[in-house]
């Protein structure tokens, strides 16, 4: 039976593609396992890969019945080691290397890195991070063509490995001419969401607004929180975006790691506030690349997220590297439902207006939901046409499960990225008494309701423009 399941989990599962499931058959089995949204890491792969990789995961859709959404990841300004003399090199502690200008190594303790104008921005003291902190280097000395530097905490690298400078402002701009391809490209191909990596300011979020909206994409930018400016920027940023990532990989070096979970709660709270759905990303199951089963540490860490507030929860390596992506998303999936039964609905919640949503519909949205409650009903239907009465009925956060009607497929693309919201296609809208009968058909074939059960509808009646303003209750016959 094809997706969706009222019984699947209610936060949404974020897989990046990789060479673990490149087929289309490995792709459609993790969308039946679980997957709402694949990401496709433009740092990696040429435009090439890219292309095929689209094509493969909406072979995949078609093939299991269920639209999945798509994430197109820009790079950004990372900065990445050149290649080294020898590979991989040993950094002892206390070990003298020099940061060259140019990208060719004249001898084992030169380095080379991918931002030309490195050695300018770099100061005596400042730290050069390695291979995601694994290795830490500070800057000693800085000459017109080399930063002389030291190794404070030891270890060993790898060639185009990140390079993460903690502190150092650098000018570089936060979407590079390779991004900026790619965000047309994404727009071309009608790409769902488009994450933008290293964002500091909202500027930065409403440069890649405008280019997608240049090129008639409807996508929804997502905004990485990896940099300490992002962090003092958070409110603004979280106010220009569609949606967050917390990219704690980048982040959890940029500042002190031991930061980094007060961090993610703060960033998540502030998605909340400002009715914005957000991602927590890396290392979520990571002993999962070589490993059957998660530690428990990292059980407690996707469930913790859960519990924060989270609507997405993302796997990197373990589905495109790791050598179980499919255990990898079931035990995602597992986790999810069993943190969504021990947890508890409180009351009416807040729900603020925005931009996306008319007030009326924001009211009548968080008014259902309520009821739905009250009746104990087994089933919320929001009809929507863009999907943003979705977007309200996601932060409710009810229980309930909850179908996110469109006779659009991009939009119920994009509303896989919602919790809760499990996207359903039908071809007509306007016919309400149609719609009923056909969700009670699909209800009782697949969702195992039964006669007496209660479904809540929210949709329009015409008589305010763009606006949700009826409730329905219906019985199931």
């Amino acid at each position: 039976m094809p997706r969706p399941r009222l019984s699947t989990a209610r936060t949404k599962i974020v897989a990046t593609v990789g060479p673990a499931c490149s087929s289309v058959e490995q792709l459609a089995s993790l969308i039946d396992a679980g997957v709402d949204v694949f990401r496709i890491n433009t740092a990696h792969g040429s435009r090439e890969e890219h292309v095929g990789v689209l094509a493969k995961i909406r072979e995949a859709s078609d093939q299991v019945g269920y639209q999945v959404a798509v994430l197109l990841d820009l790079a950004g300004p990372k900065i990445r080691l050149g290649t080294l003399l020898t590979d991989p090199m040993e950094c002892p502690l206390d070990a003298k290397f020099r940061l060259i200008r140019g990208d060719v190594s004249g001898a084992p303790d030169e380095l080379t890195c991918s931002y030309e104008t490195l050695i300018d921005e770099l100061q005596p003291g400042d730290q050069v991070m390695l291979a995601d902190g694994a290795v830490t280097l500070r800057v000693e000395v800085v000459s017109a063509d080399s930063a002389e530097c030291v190794v404070v905490a030891e270890g060993s690298i790898r060639s185009r490995q990140g390079i993460n400078l903690p502190g150092v402002k650098l000018s570089v701009s936060a979407m590079l001419p390779r991004d900026i391809d790619n965000a047309i490209w994404a727009a071309q191909c009608g790409i769902d969401l488009v994450s933008l990596s290293f964002v500091r300011s909202a500027e930065d979020v409403l440069g890649l607004k405008r280019l997608l909206a240049e090129h008639g994409s409807q996508a929804l930018v997502i905004a990485k929180i990896e940099k300490p400016e992002a962090l003092d920027h958070l409110e603004s940023i979280v106010e220009a975006t569609d949606g967050v990532m917390v990219a704690r990989g980048d982040l959890g070096v940029e500042i002190d790691v031991a930061e980094t979970p007060v961090a993610q709660k703060r960033i998540i709270r502030v998605c909340k506030q400002k009715v914005k759905p957000v991602i927590v990303a890396t290392q979520m199951l990571e002993s999962m690349h070589h490993s059957s089963r998660p530690t428990r540490a990292e059980v407690s860490d996707v469930a913790n997220a859960i519990l924060d507030g989270a609507d997405a929860c993302m796997l990197s390596g373990e589905t495109a590297i790791g050598e179980y992506p499919l255990e990898s998303v079931r035990m995602m999936g597992r986790i999810m439902q069993a943190t969504e039964r021990d947890w508890k609905r409180s009351g009416a919640n807040s729900i603020a207006c925005n931009h996306r949503v008319h007030p009326i519909t924001t009211a009548v949205t968080a008014a259902a939901t309520e009821v739905a409650e009250s009746i104990s009903a087994k089933l919320i239907v929001i009809a929507t046409r863009s999907g943003n009465t979705a977007w309200v009925g996601s932060q409710s956060r009810s229980l309930i499960p909850t179908l996110g009607v469109s006779n659009s497929i991009e939009t119920l693309r994009r509303m896989n990225l919602l919790w809760g919201i499990k996207p359903f296609y039908v071809e007509k809208m306007d016919d309400t008494s149609g719609l009923i009968d056909k969700i009670c058909q699909w209800a009782r074939d697949n969702g195992g309701l039964k006669r007496g059960d209660h479904i809540v509808f929210v949709t329009g009646t015409g008589v305010f423009k763009k606006a949700h303003n009826l409730v329905v209750v219906h019985t199931v016959p």
